[in-house]
């Protein structure tokens, strides 16, 4: 810009026009101002991640002495002097810069400790810069760290009056960690945080590549290790297609959700709560927009919307209508708000002051080289002081041995100059070493002083030679960058806060997934949950129970299966639906953890429930789905019929007003079918007795019901010898299957069970063998496990013996079958633990067995291959 049009004119010239191209002008002006956003404010640098506003503000903080041990200073000060002395731009794009580094909710690593009020998520200011203080957090230490051991170029400022870094030391790999966003003319970057230690972890592996295997590292290798950004708003990734698109090409778009959860209050209505937000999504906006929507009725449902966040956490509760389906409601609101936010990657920084798009690996690389050129200078600083401060050691030392001399030489001299002199001309020792002789204290003639200095002389010498070691032999230096950049991640680094999900969009995510063995748990309220098989290993199964999960008032452990974690669930209602899900869909939790809400992973609606839950790793034309209501109707519908089924559900079976799907089983048209009712009828009839329909229909009568009785469960005569009978007052009995003779469907049945004041209504009927156990579980939650040998084998038309000592308003909730025996399709074992030693060391084949083989408490579609 220095042309002449800008120059003053002279005084002959002063009349004078000059002509000038005004496109040529305009064009230079523009590159000019151009060039100087690009390179000197909007995008980073590779090597420490920061633009050069934050650099000068962390400079200024050090050059302050305001470090985390320190107290905090005015932020008014420090925006003052990095204005002063470094950025002659306006105190607001300072003071900007300063809080965003303090924002623990922008930063996921905040660089500055902020003091009072520097803003909040609902897009709130800071305050003023003359009430907020400052200073240096501990991680920014670390940016900083052997700034003053010549690590990296000075340059003066822009007055020319002091001295400023070009870049930072930068111990960690800033740029990937904390990420940076920055609009500049004519490009743009945007990169996302990370986590610490995972990025650390990168980079050690491009070191120990090069150091113990003498190669360079291929993208494949880094991207197990640094799977997707992490957030410091959390938030769940959905799906990894976009972030491996980003770290292999340097742009791509990663889709992030709020974590949310459905609640049923007591009242019967729902509220989705969100707990997690989305990066950069403000959460005043948010709801704004989510009111609107409400108002312009293109979300229905909503009565309410409240922010309920605090020093906690964020809670945003969404309050919805009693017949509103909340999971079509929240399907929406990720459709339409930025509860599902898309994160628009561009790995853009600058190499040598020139702006490039970089990959992953390029990235890390370049971090690397930079640190290794830190780490180089710091050890030639460093051997440069040691061999300095030796070489005076040696000539005190030399001094020491000739003291008398020394003292008789300087006594004798005029001055210290010519006392040097003398020195040096004597005991053929440098100018400094000189020096530091005439400077010494009286003190260094103790024996205690002269054993310092020989200890400090040998220590250098050793230091000496390993710093000389590090300088020769690359291998060395980058073990040294290594076990300091892993000190780092184990002091600063934690865990994840972004949770990475499955995207349904993202076939390869099921690629990743591991194909093990896993155990589903259900409750009767609809908590599911899936666990690894040695965390079931670890409970306390004693003879006569099991410790199950947590559970809340009257809930109990419904479902407990065995299958795999790539195996379909397909979740049969009360109101005649069926869902699906993968077993790896269901959030995976501890032991005693309660679960997830089912109504969080399908699309339920308000007042449905699920009453049976099978596992399906084949879809084939010879097996049958046979379902029963509470009514007595019965259908046989082919399992083909649903290989197909929708996010949102299918009809299952038609049902008329009041009745209720209650049990489905897998069959393969030779069974014979038993149905029990509460009031201890049954009915014994062939299934081919009732004709195959399709998915729509209505099905057929399957048993001629009393006023008042209804179907309480369905069995197969292939599940066992007997039918086992319990009535919700704990008593109970065995009747051998041969009592009762096979009818037609559509009768009254026989009598199974004689009903009197003290047993109760029949609660459950499982057909058993005499090695099998069941499990009867109270309303309480509590589990009794029972030997079926130990119960009586009677008649029909008994009640049976006390089989459970009940507290007065406790009654018998449910019975599940135990199977004593578990086979692997090898050999049978002897017991459940030894089983499942077995079944967690296998490796789950492609052409796996059927899945009824490793059941634990089996469904009871499974049980007909007994």
């Amino acid at each position: 810009m220095n042309d002449d049009i800008f120059d003053k004119p002279s005084e002959a010239e002063i009349d004078k026009i000059h002509e000038v191209d005004l496109k040529e002008k305009m064009e230079t002006f523009y590159i000019d101002y151009a060039m100087s956003v690009i390179a000197s404010r909007a995008l980073p640098d590779v090597r420490d991640g920061l633009k050069p506003v934050q650099r000068r503000v962390l400079y200024s903080m050090i050059e302050l002495n305001n470090g985390p041990d320190k107290p905090h200073r005015k932020s008014a000060r420090i925006v003052g002097d990095t204005m002063g002395k470094y950025h002659p731009h306006g105190d607001s794009s300072i003071y900007g810069a300063l809080v965003n580094m303090a924002q623990d909710w922008s930063t996921r690593y905040p660089l500055v400790d902020g003091h009072g009020n520097f803003g909040s998520m609902d897009g709130d200011g800071a305050a003023a810069m003359r009430y907020t203080e400052a200073r240096l957090s501990k991680i920014s230490m670390e940016l900083l760290a052997d700034i003053s051991k010549n690590t990296v170029d000075f340059v003066p400022n822009f007055d020319d009056t002091e001295k400023e870094p070009v870049v930072l030391p930068s111990r960690y790999p800033n740029l990937l960690v904390n990420g940076t966003t920055g609009i500049a003319v004519g490009m743009a970057t945007n990169i996302p945080p990370h986590n610490l230690r995972e990025v650390v972890q990168a980079v050690v592996k491009i070191i120990d590549n090069r150091v113990e295997e003498d190669r360079d590292t291929t993208i494949d290798e880094i991207l197990p290790i640094v799977k997707a950004p992490d957030f410091p708003t959390g938030g769940l990734i959905l799906g990894t297609r976009g972030c491996e698109e980003a770290y292999r090409t340097g742009r791509g778009k990663i889709r992030v959700r709020a974590v949310t959860n459905i609640e049923t209050l007591p009242n019967g209505k729902s509220q989705i709560i969100a707990t997690e937000l989305p990066y950069m999504v403000n959460k005043a906006n948010l709801i704004i927009k989510i009111a609107e929507l409400v108002k312009l009725k293109k979300i229905d449902g909503i009565t309410d919307i409240r922010d309920e966040s605090n020093r906690e956490g964020v809670r945003v509760v969404i309050e919805l209508r009693k017949d509103a389906n909340a999971n079509v409601i929240l399907n929406q609101l990720y459709k339409h708000t930025q509860l599902q936010d898309t994160f628009g990657v561009i790995m853009l920084a600058l190499i040598n002051n020139q702006p490039k798009v970089m990959n992953l690996l390029d990235m890390l690389t370049y971090y690397l080289k930079h640190q290794e050129d830190v780490v180089t200078r710091r050890t030639k600083y460093d051997l440069n002081k040691a061999e300095e401060r030796d070489h005076i050691l040696q000539g005190l030392l030399k001094a020491l041995d000739f003291i008398d001399e020394v003292i008789t030489i300087i006594r004798g001299s005029q001055n210290a100059q010519i006392a040097k002199e003398r020195l040096m001309e004597r005991f053929e020792l440098s100018d400094v070493q000189a020096q530091a002789i005439v400077e010494m204290r009286l003190r260094a003639l103790t024996g205690l002083e002269r054993e310092k200095l020989e200890n400090e002389h040998k220590d250098l010498v050793v230091k000496i030679a390993e710093l000389k070691a590090i300088l020769a032999d690359e291998k060395l230096l980058l073990g040294v960058i290594k076990t300091e950049m892993t000190a780092i991640a184990e002091k600063y680094g934690d865990d994840r806060r972004s949770k990475i999900g499955y995207d349904e969009l993202d076939i390869s995510m099921e690629d990743l997934i591991p194909k093990e063995n896993t155990i589903i748990a259900m409750t009767s309220l609809g908590y599911i949950k899936r666990m690894t098989v040695d965390n079931f290993k670890a409970q306390n199964r004693g003879g006569r129970g099991i410790k199950g999960m947590q559970t809340i008032d009257e809930d109990y452990i419904e479902d407990l299966l065995m299958t795999t974690t790539h195996h379909y669930l397909n979740f049969f209602t009360n109101m005649g639906r069926v869902y699906r899900l993968k077993a790896y869909e269901i959030p995976e939790a501890g032991r005693t953890a309660r679960g997830t809400a089912i109504v969080n992973l399908l699309q339920l609606a308000p007042g449905e429930k699920i009453t049976a839950m099978i596992p399906i790793h084949e879809y084939s034309d010879d097996k049958n789905l046979f379902m029963v209501t509470k009514t007595g109707i019965v259908k046989k519908t082919p399992l083909m019929e649903f290989s197909n089924v929708r996010k949102n559900g299918l009809t299952a079976i038609n049902l008329r007003e009041e009745d209720e799907l209650i049990e489905v089983k897998i069959t393969d048209s030779s069974s014979e079918i038993f149905l029990v009712t509460k009031q201890g009828m049954c009915i014994r009839f062939q299934e081919t007795d009732v004709r195959a329909t399709g998915r729509a229909s209505m099905g057929v009568i399957g048993m001629n019901l009393s006023p008042g009785d209804e179907i309480i469960g369905m069995q197969l005569q292939t599940q066992g010898s007997d039918l086992l009978i319990v009535s919700e007052n704990g008593m109970g009995k065995r009747t051998n299957m041969d009592e009762f003779t096979v009818q037609k469907r559509g009768g009254k049945g026989v009598k199974c069970y004689k009903i009197v004041e003290k047993t109760g209504d029949v609660v459950g009927a499982k057909a058993v063998n005499d090695d099998n156990e069941i499990m009867m579980i109270t309303t309480e939650g509590i589990i009794i496990q029972l030997r079926v040998q130990d119960i009586s084998t009677l008649s029909r038309i008994t009640s049976g013996v006390k089989l459970i000592n009940l507290d007065e308003g406790v009654k018998v909730a449910q019975i599940a079958k135990v199977r004593e025996k578990l086979s692997n399709g090898d050999h049978e074992f002897d017991n459940l633990e030894e089983a499942m030693e077995e079944v967690a060391q296998e490796a789950v084949s492609e052409d796996e067995e059927e899945i009824e083989e490793n059941l634990i408490f089996p469904t009871e579609e499974n049980e007909d291959d007994e």
